[in-house]
């Protein structure tokens, strides 16, 4: 499992995200410096995801985007502006 946790930030969204739903494949990728100037941007970072995680099984991509967005609770009104998903096979 990959975390790419660079920043405290992303080290609150990975522990999150494994604990909720312990992925087989977890990569956190920081795009904010893309969006640099975008409205919002100072408020929370621009992230892609792209995990897989066993509880993904037999569910539609927005039912696993829900569960993501569970996972992630508060930290998507405090740290997070835009997440970009993708969806991986669980290995």
């Amino acid at each position: 499992m990959s975390t790419g946790s660079d920043t405290p930030r992303m080290a609150r969204i990975h522990a999150a995200l494994a604990q909720a739903l312990a992925p087989s494949v977890l990569e956190l990728i920081d795009d904010s410096h893309r969006h640099a100037g975008h409205a919002g941007a100072r408020e929370g970072g621009h992230y892609t995801l792209r995990i897989a995680a066993p509880a993904f099984a037999g569910k539609r991509p927005v039912q696993c985007h829900r569960l993501i967005y569970a996972a992630l609770g508060e930290l998507m009104q405090t740290d997070i502006h835009a997440l970009a998903i993708e969806l991986l096979p669980d290995s």
